[in-house]
């Protein structure tokens, strides 16, 4: 290591800032957020910094910089541009023996600001040693990207206990304890902001220690399940909150939407069950309210992992109704649905305001009779994605005919939307299962019905999309 990664406590202490734009300003809000007692040495300030001083957040020094302003200084920053300045403020620092920190100048440096993932009181410190400040802020964006937005509340939970647990809890019985805080249920709703469920599960967990310790035994603690949208396919269209309990879980269940790329992302060691169902066979989503009910009595955490999203025809609605009446905790993480995915892999919009002002997604598998009336999805105006629905093309095809579409209608098909072997095949309901069947298209595919299916994007409208990106 070139540098000693240390967290320095500097509530109440001085630092001593010289120069006074732009780098000072951002050097000082870091330097703020610590609780330090700053004070900017420059002739003139940058207007943020002009308006810290007058609310009398910072102390300004307007002048040059001498030695004898060190004073009680714990740091110094020199963020001038001016070499010579800069030398004498390290110089002079050295000299006082006090850390300073010269920007943008590692050898001049006695120490370096790193990239910070502020979660406090969690909070994560990314450095290059100064050889490359633009890498370790795009680390820092990946890292933080896989960190719960809430992580400091649940530090700030957890902390609130620490008394409580020392007084109830054996010193060897309290690692096991707080892990089991950390990976299970209380954490879970604390970062998905449901602190008094949170609460109540922690109750539930003292007991629980309470009995164990009293009978001797090693029983699992109740585990939890994460029904979990994994998208259309592509493993980059998942959420953060998808990849950070994927992370965690301990068994996968996995149906056969699921992409590979998409089971890569999930924790190396985690048990891998398929759970994938065939048309027509209903015992097998039987099976998965089982398991997801013995996997979590067992202690584990399941992550079911359903393509697309699990309230848009995942029957996620019938396995929370399972785990709610068996009382297994549970948490639902939305994701990109088929149709959205598709939409936009293809540029097609479900929705314009020339083609389009509405949109219907539809099963494929669903009875006439579950199905409003189809001279409402005849509608040219009107969009219609069907999901599940190369199977049944031709019976599509005729009833949308009867309902009074014209042949012209147009229609779209997205095979395998957002991977690599995409296909997109456009036709209308007078050629497309003749289409379909010369392609060769086969499931997983999506049906988009509407004249937003011709939709192409003209010159125009990429004139104006380039304009309203500039």
């Amino acid at each position: 290591m070139d540098y000693l990664p240390v967290f320095l406590r500097l509530d109440g202490q001085s630092v001593l800032i010289v120069g006074g734009g732009q780098v000072a300003l951002r050097k000082a809000d870091s330097l703020l957020r610590a609780g330090a007692r700053v004070k900017v040495v420059a002739p003139h300030l940058h207007p943020e910094l002009e308006e810290r001083a007058a609310r009398g957040e910072i102390a300004h020094v307007a002048r040059e910089f001498s030695e004898t302003l060190l004073g009680d200084a714990v740091a110094v920053v020199a963020a001038t541009d001016q070499r010579l300045i800069n030398e004498a403020v390290a110089a002079a620092a050295r000299s006082a023996r006090v850390p300073v920190n010269v920007v943008d100048d590692r050898e001049l440096s006695s120490f370096i600001f790193p990239a910070i993932i502020d979660r406090s009181p969690i909070v994560v410190a990314v450095g290059s040693s100064g050889h490359s400040p633009v890498l370790a802020t795009r680390v820092r964006a990946q890292i933080e990207a896989l960190l719960p937005a809430r992580l400091g509340a649940l530090a700030r939970f957890l902390g609130a206990q620490r008394e409580v647990v020392r007084r109830r809890l054996s010193h060897f019985a309290r690692r096991r304890f707080w892990e089991r805080l950390v990976d299970g249920p209380v954490a879970t709703q604390v970062l998905s902001g449901d602190e008094a469920s949170a609460q109540r599960t922690l109750a539930r967990e003292y007991l629980r220690e309470q009995l164990t310790t009293a009978r001797g035994a090693n029983r699992a603690a109740l585990g939890e399940v994460y029904l979990i949208g994994a998208g259309p396919g592509d493993p980059d269209l998942l959420t953060l909150r998808a990849l950070q309990l994927l992370g965690q879980a301990d068994v996968i269940l996995y149906d056969r939407l699921v992409s590979s790329e998409v089971l890569e992302r999930a924790r190396r060691d985690a048990e891998r069950i398929f759970v994938g169902k065939d048309q027509g066979e209903s015992s097998q989503q039987e099976r998965i309210h089982a398991l997801m009910v013995q996997l979590a009595r067992e202690g584990k955490r399941v992550a079911r992992l359903k393509g697309g999203d699990p309230f848009i025809f995942g029957r996620g609605g019938e396995e929370i109704e399972f785990l709610s009446a068996h009382g297994i905790p549970y948490v639902v993480v939305p994701g990109i649905t088929a149709a959205l995915g598709a939409a936009a892999a293809a540029a097609l919009p479900l929705t314009h305001r020339r083609l389009a002002r509405s949109v219907t997604f539809v099963s494929g598998h669903t009875d006439d009779g579950a199905l409003p009336d189809w001279r409402f999805f005849a509608n040219p105006h009107h969009t219609v994605v069907f999901y599940m629905g190369v199977a049944q093309l031709p019976t599509i095809v005729a009833r949308l005919r009867a309902a009074g579409a014209a042949a012209a209608h147009p229609v779209a098909i997205i095979e395998r939307a957002t991977l690599p072997e995409q296909r997109i095949l456009r036709g209308v309901l007078g050629n497309i299962i003749q289409l379909a069947t010369e392609r060769q298209i086969e499931p997983p595919a999506l049906l988009i019905v509407g004249d937003v299916a011709a939709f192409e994007a003209t010159d125009l409208d990429l004139a104006i999309c380039a304009g309203a990106v500039a």
